[in-house]
């Protein structure tokens, strides 16, 4: 009887390399793929997203590519298992994958789990204490295989059972890719671009923009979050925020945002990045908007400008002063 894996493919080496070896063993193998507004992985065709496709595609195996959607954000608020070096979650981030993999399998006639995570790798989520938690809280004891690291723990179930072969099966560990890319190149692995887990919630400069989120929504949005990799972003009240486009994509991706009730503005009498005010708007949180877009525009400083503003359909001019000062754009910077 032919046995069948359920694997976890990022598109990068690590993924794509256990998904390799497993068919190499003439395992059936089907795919998953998980998005998050956090992903540093970007293209024209969705980063990550499109790498997984495209393995699957060369391998000629099914994928099912899944959003971590909302509750996930409330695994990122309140990690159970702490979080690294920023706002990282990355012990709860594999047990939710894990767990979301593990009811997929019912539905796949999967009979168990791979992924490519190598035993000492990463710092928080790869080592071996953390990679049993990860494994005995998802639900997946016995079932999770780890084929590029298997022979440094005890043998599975696939493998006792003689459904998966162990002696072909590796024992790579440490952060060094030198095995992986040697792997690869034996495989006939080529075109593997992106690294796995590029992650904006390890970047310091990012956590600040996702704790703002956190600290001023009565109810957590996804849109919120996807918005955070755009534009300039400024909190001018505890339920209030203008972002600021940078260039004609973002601004486009802006007006494609707004939501009933939210506002766009834009300056009149020349050429104007388009701002959002999100959340609760009125006259002081559009005045103030306002002025912080036109210090993004040619306007003069000091001069009278008029900025057109939209709320639902509904346009009206606002005569505001461009007397905003680098100082007094600060004070709202996200």
């Amino acid at each position: 009887m032919k046995r069948k894996a359920l694997a976890l493919l990022s598109g990068g080496l690590d993924s794509t390399l256990a998904v390799k070896v497993m068919l190499d063993q003439g395992i059936e193998v089907e795919a998953l793929n998980f998005t998050s507004p956090f992903c540093t992985c970007t293209s024209k065709n969705a980063g990550c997203k499109s790498e997984a496709v495209r393995v699957a595609e060369e391998f000629g195996i099914p994928i099912k590519v899944m959003h971590k959607g909302a509750e996930y954000l409330e695994v990122v608020r309140n990690p159970r298992h702490g979080y690294g070096k920023g706002m990282n979650p990355c012990i709860d981030c594999r047990i939710f994958l894990l767990r979301k993999a593990k009811e997929y399998m019912a539905e796949s006639g999967a009979q168990f789990v791979i992924t490519g995570e190598v035993l000492g790798q990463r710092p928080m989520s790869q080592r071996r204490h953390t990679l049993q938690i990860i494994e005995r809280e998802s639900g997946l004891e016995g079932l999770l295989l780890r084929p590029l690291s298997a022979k440094h723990f005890e043998p599975t179930i696939p493998e006792q059972e003689g459904w998966v072969d162990r002696e072909k099966l590796l024992a790579i560990q440490g952060r060094s890719r030198k095995e992986q890319m040697l792997l690869a190149e034996e495989l006939d692995v080529k075109n593997y671009p992106c690294p796995a887990g590029g992650c904006l919630l390890t970047e310091v400069s990012f956590v600040s923009k996702v704790r703002d989120v956190f600290d001023h929504s009565d109810q957590l949005n996804l849109r919120d979050f996807r918005l955070l990799k755009t534009a300039r972003h400024f909190r001018l009240g505890s339920r209030t925020k203008a972002l600021i486009g940078r260039n004609e994509a973002e601004n486009d991706l802006l007006s494609h945002s707004i939501q009933p009730g939210e506002a766009s503005l834009r300056w009149v009498e020349g050429s104007s990045p388009l701002g959002v005010v999100m959340g609760k708007v009125d006259d002081s949180a559009l005045e103030s908007a306002a002025k912080i877009l036109l210090r993004y525009t040619r306007a003069e400083v000091g001069h009278q400008c008029t900025v057109k503003v939209v709320v639902d359909g509904d346009e009206r001019l606002m005569a505001v002063e461009n007397g905003f000062t680098e100082e007094s754009i600060e004070q709202y910077r996200v």
